[in-house]
């Protein structure tokens, strides 16, 4: 059972875990922007792909090697706590945080887009309304409805991405009738320009599009505080990361280019998604494809006020956010984290609609390179964890991070080249995108360091890995 003294409940099964494990690296960034990506690099956009996945392959193993010693709702927020200081997890939580609640805004107008096209009635922002609504009151009946309907939307998205894979697949080898095999084949890859046929320059103009479709893959080691064996849930969710990224990222994308030429005017035009299933001759792709678009926005929306409101709720325990945010229902429901969470992602939904070009998009762009700085967080985070662990508790080191420390360090110098190169990038608003970001950033830490001078400075309070061989490994004191 979850420690009682920490408010949440163990009311998340391995089935639960298992899929949103697998579904939170299924976003609705992958299907919707994509196209964007292959027009950008060609064929070469699988090096895009692989380039990030590797990136998050690497994260999540550093994430995983410190939640499995400490599982935590806080997850790396807590552990830079731990490692860096205060100001380090006051400053990433609500970073992350900020993140989770503009995409709140973002997914719930993409879902009302696609309702509004099939009941033309209700109008746009009613439609975005009911989604937050219904997505709210799930979370806030217990962990056990959240998971509920997480098990689902994910697990439609990973039977439509496989279903895709597989008959596209065979489209590619001449194995499916009635597909134009002049169309379809590996030829695709090389021809029209050649593999990269806006030169290697445009695989890391690529990274830049697609990094940001990959941001999700950590909501399992969140989710795992609320589960029956926390130490477990975390360990199979970073094993199991390298074949998800593998399969349903560059296995996808790969039958995308291989499927149809990259300069295919119905890639730009459609979709990368529903053009390769136009080619296929499957009547109502667009319809399809517009299912399981909704069916990600849904997902999105429900993990990502679930996310908001745990990292709140951890927030609220080690004091770096109101207190009230640390309180649970009977349900082990943290009420008003989820709450706050939802009003400041409906405020983002009316900026949405009344200032679209300004405010709104300040709120995306200043929240677009948060997904970098978390990542560059837990490579610093665990290389000063790991050492803690193994002086006070190194039985807990289930997981491990590969070649410590030079490939932590290789991986945060990689994480600091793209956000370096985004400066450079005028075109597709990766220089925005960091400026903004860093100005966000900038003020949040300049808070935490006011709060740390008030405070009278000091260390955050321990998040002690307890090494009692009577006790479960999910019973862990969190400040």
């Amino acid at each position: 059972m979850t420690d009682p003294g920490n408010g949440l409940q163990a009311g998340l099964k391995n089935r639960h875990l298992s899929m949103i494990a697998i579904g939170g690296v299924i976003g609705a960034g992958l299907f919707v922007g994509s196209s964007s990506g292959i027009a950008t690099a060609g064929p070469g956009i699988l090096l895009s792909y692989a380039l990030v996945g590797t990136l998050v392959v690497l994260v999540m193993r550093m994430l995983g090697e410190m939640s499995a010693a400490n599982p935590t709702s806080g997850s790396f927020s807590a552990h830079a706590d731990r490692a860096l200081g205060r100001w380090a997890g006051f400053s990433i939580g609500w970073l992350y945080w900020f993140f989770w609640v503009v995409v709140l805004a973002v997914e719930a107008t993409a879902g009302a887009v696609i309702l509004e096209g099939w009941i033309p009635a209700v109008p746009q922002w009613a439609w975005a309304l009911i989604v937050m609504v219904v997505l709210t009151a799930t979370n806030l009946v217990s962990v056990g409805s959240y998971g509920e309907f997480e098990f689902w939307f994910a697990g439609i998205k990973v039977v439509a991405i496989a279903a895709f894979i597989v008959i596209g697949g065979l489209a590619v080898f001449g194995l499916l009738p009635g597909v134009d095999s002049e169309q379809a084949g590996l030829s695709n890859l090389t021809e029209h320009g050649g593999f990269l046929p806006n030169g290697p320059g445009a695989i890391l103009t690529g990274v830049l599009l697609v990094v940001f479709s990959f941001m999700g893959s950590e909501i399992a080691t969140l989710a795992a505080g609320e589960s029956e064996n926390p130490q477990q849930a975390v360990t199979k969710a970073t094993n199991s990361i390298i074949w998800r990224v593998a399969v349903f990222y560059l296995g996808s994308i790969f039958v995308v280019v291989a499927l149809l030429p990259w300069d295919s005017k119905s890639i730009a035009e459609d979709g990368s998604y529903v053009a390769a299933l136009d080619s296929l001759g499957i009547a109502h792709a667009g319809q399809i494809m517009n299912f399981i678009v909704l069916t990600s926005v849904l997902s999105c929306l429900n993990s990502g006020l679930y996310t908001a409101s745990r990292m709140a709720f951890s927030l609220g325990q080690r004091g770096d956010a109101p207190k009230a945010f640390a309180k649970t229902t009977s349900r082990g429901v943290p009420l008003v984290a989820i709450i706050a969470s939802v009003v400041f992602g409906f405020v983002a939904v009316f900026f949405n609609y009344k200032f679209p070009d300004s405010v709104f998009l300040f709120l995306v762009n200043s929240s677009g390179a948060v997904a970098l700085f978390v990542w560059l967080v837990i490579c610093f985070s665990q290389l000063r964890m790991r050492k803690i662990i193994q002086a006070e508790a190194p039985e807990k080191l289930v997981v491990r991070m590969w070649l410590y420390p030079y490939l932590t360090w290789a991986t945060a110098a990689l994480i600091v080249f793209v956000l370096g190169y985004m400066l450079t990038d005028t075109e597709h608003d990766g220089r925005k995108t960091v400026l903004l970001s860093l100005l966000v950033a900038a003020v949040v830490l300049a808070i935490a360091f006011i709060k740390e001078k008030v405070r009278g400075g000091g260390t955050a309070p321990a998040v002690k890995v307890r090494v009692d061989s009577e006790l479960d490994a999910d019973e862990v004191n969190v400040g």
